[in-house]
């Protein structure tokens, strides 16, 4: 069964890859998800925190007798809280491309252009083959537009698109007034694909000790429905590649995905929690699904169900969302 497909201009074997995550921390890990067969390796982020975090402890390390405040930096995440800091990225980025044969991509998680296009230059120099530019704002200003938040992004986008060579995917979250806006504008300032979507992690709150307190939940399946249709909508519209991260769990998730028009399918809980081998698992069980289902390759099947393309392209409008809440009966629940 032929699973090529694709990707930022990667022709790659099948659309399985791990998403940025600890994963790729340890290079045992790494070797473990080439050998199942991971069509590339994807890097956590670096944060532009701890860009900005790694340039105040070297100024604080020539200026420690001048006069400063350095309650200040508080603001930043102590440096222990990071797994990699950023020249240790750097060196891991050549670690994997060492041990490796498949493509590498690295990711940058910033607001600012200044801040950290420097990182995408380094990150290229470390040899990188490509990028992901993960985008994560909380709009939580009263008196900033959607505009104002928008153009934020856009400017990044082409910030990077300026210091780089390599392709770059960005990463994005469905919390836009015009996410098919914005996607475009995205492609058109220089990005080569887009990835949907970026996972807010929500926090909660220690009503005893008065404390706001994080917490991580690892994806579930039903995180899925929001990206399908968000895939299926900018499928065919714009000519760029897209993946999906979050919700992706099985093999039915994948052919799901593929088919809203997903070139690439990251998955991360799932390989955390039943380790790397899935990978080779999940690959067997989407050629097998095709080949029960009378495919021929993975492309015959890529964006069929996209916007425009399937049978009732209504179904991602309004009208459907009217019809859904009318048709509930009692013993739906």
């Amino acid at each position: 069964m032929d699973l090529s497909t694709k990707y930022l201009g990667f022709e790659l074997p099948h659309p399985l890859m791990p998403g940025s995550s600890p994963l790729a921390d340890d290079l045992d890990t790494v070797r473990r998800l080439e050998d199942a067969g991971a069509a590339a390796i994807v890097l956590r982020s670096l944060f532009e925190e701890q860009i900005v975090g790694d340039e105040l402890a070297t100024f604080r390390a020539y200026a420690s007798t001048s006069e400063s405040h350095p309650e200040a930096t508080t603001y930043l995440p102590e440096p222990e809280v990071f797994a990699l800091g950023p020249h240790d990225y750097l060196e891991q980025i050549q670690k994997i491309k060492k041990a490796v044969r498949v493509p590498v991509f690295a990711s940058l998680n910033g607001t600012t252009p200044e801040s950290w296009i420097e990182y995408a230059r380094l990150i290229e120099q470390a040899g990188a083959d490509a990028l992901e530019v993960n985008v994560y704002e909380l709009a939580t200003d009263p008196l900033q537009s959607g505009e104002d938040v928008e153009e934020r992004t856009i400017a990044v986008v082409a910030a990077v698109r300026e210091a780089v060579k390599i392709p770059f995917a960005v990463k994005l979250s469905p919390f836009y007034s015009s996410l098919a806006h914005l996607a475009g504008c995205v492609e058109r300032a220089g990005a080569n694909g887009l990835i949907l979507f970026n996972r807010f992690y929500q926090p909660d709150i220690d009503a005893e000790n008065l404390e706001v307190e994080p917490r991580l939940y690892l994806s579930s399946p039903s995180e899925l429905l929001l990206r399908l249709r968000w895939l299926a909508v900018l499928s065919g519209q714009l000519p760029c590649s897209l993946a999906v991260t979050g919700g992706v769990h099985n093999a039915l998730d994948i052919v799901k995905a593929v088919m809203a028009g997903a070139h690439a399918v990251q998955m991360v809980s799932v390989l955390l929690r039943r380790g790397p081998e899935t990978l080779s698992r999940l690959r067997a069980d989407l050629a097998r699904w095709l080949e029960e289902h009378g495919y021929d390759s993975l492309r015959q099947m890529q964006g069929s169900m996209g916007y425009g393309r399937g049978a009732n392209p209504a179904a991602f409008e309004r009208s459907n969302y009217m019809r859904i809440l009318q048709s509930w009966r009692p013993e739906d629940a």
